[in-house]
């Protein structure tokens, strides 16, 4: 969105058009990997730019098993780990993210016991050889697997790993839902778990990760109940997006679909659809300044709050079906970044109502 912001595109952004599949845990299978059958669903564009699943396909994956102790950078499961890191679609088509630092991986742990959710997202900690194990994830029963400092940079993406005390190998968490290939979740309102007064956040084509990664983070801070995604975002399992979010992509419900998808939910829970827009002469829609009586007025009501993308702002789409909201500014600024404009519209929008915390999903 534009909303109030100069934004900057990003060539770093990764589709969520990949399909992915949760795998079972890693079993330490001889010789040298665990192979796993799933089904995959393949997909491919009509004329009209939709995605269409066309057939599902039995396919085998290996996956590298669980050594003790690495020391080489060429090691099977150490080049997997770097995969997971890099590459969107190898990380959704096995189900698991690396995470970085166990300060995010402690926050992730105590965020599940608070919540008595008995997934298994950590599936491993990776930890420098002959070091402890740091505080506050030492009590974390999984598997442990120690490597060299040098493992740990190739591992971490960064030159020094000093300030590396533990990597995490993390399932993808069931509160993230991709429509576009898990079509088997009609029924909206489980999507987020909502309360009556549900806040959802809508991101359309947010392409630079440090952005995404700051308003999923602000998200969680100002107690929204979950964002959607719309085609054109990031990757919010991307390891930019992952460091800027501090992890919020564990503790957040996220759906991606299209406009379809929104206008169904829009529809089942019968929420406003708003977005931020700069406050100019030449726009065809009444634009509304962000302003108490907005707030008040909205105070009742389910919200979709709709942020366009760093360089084209809002889409065609987003114009269309959503009205139009500005943060007022001195005269002499046209825009904020969309992180710092949506971190502004999140707080002052967000619900009162001590129901709307974020919920388990099903």
């Amino acid at each position: 969105m534009q909303c109030a912001a100069s934004f900057m595109a990003s060539s770093m952004s990764m589709s969520l058009s990949s399909s992915y599949t949760h795998l079972p845990a890693f079993t330490p299978t001889p010789p040298h990997y665990h192979t796993t059958s799933v089904v995959k669903s393949f997909h491919r564009k009509n004329e009209k730019g939709s995605i269409n699943n066309n057939n599902n396909v039995l396919i085998t994956l290996e996956t590298p098993i669980i050594p003790k102790l690495i020391t080489s950078t060429s090691n099977p499961f150490v080049k997997h780990c770097v995969k997971l890191r890099q590459s969107s679609s190898y990380r959704y088509s096995h189900g698991f993210v690396l995470l970085v630092g166990s300060t995010l991986i402690r926050e992730i742990h105590e965020f599940y016991v608070m919540k008595h959710d008995h997934q298994t997202v950590i599936q491993c900690l990776i930890l420098l050889e002959k070091a402890e194990v740091p505080k506050g994830i030492d009590e974390i029963q999984v598997d442990r697997v120690y490597v060299s400092s040098l493992v740990m940079k190739k591992l971490s993406g960064v030159q020094s790993t000093e300030s590396i005390d533990a990597i995490a190998l993390m399932r993808i968490p069931t509160s993230f839902l991709n429509l576009n290939v898990d079509q088997t979740k009609t029924d909206c309102a489980t999507w987020f778990g909502c309360v009556s007064t549900p806040r959802i956040l809508v991101l359309d084509g947010i392409q630079d990760p440090g952005n995404l990664g700051t308003l999923l983070r602000s998200a969680l801070a100002f107690r929204w109940n979950g964002v959607f995604m719309l085609p054109g975002c990031c990757d919010p399992f991307n390891e930019k997006a992952i460091r800027a979010s501090r992890g919020a992509p564990f503790q957040l419900p996220i759906v991606a679909g299209n406009w379809d998808h929104l206008e169904a939910f829009r529809n089942d829970v019968e929420a406003k659809v708003m977005a931020g827009h700069p406050n100019t002469s030449n726009e065809a829609k009444p634009v509304h300044l962000l302003s108490q009586g907005l707030v008040d007025s909205l105070a009742e009501m389910p919200l979709c709050l709709v942020l366009g993308s760093e360089g084209s702002g809002l889409s065609e789409k987003a114009r269309q079906l959503s009205e139009l909201v500005s943060i007022p500014m001195a005269s002499n600024f046209e825009s904020l970044n969309v992180a710092v404009a949506g971190g502004i519209f999140m707080f002052v929008l967000q619900s009162k109502s001590p129901e709307n915390t974020l919920v388990d999903i099903q």
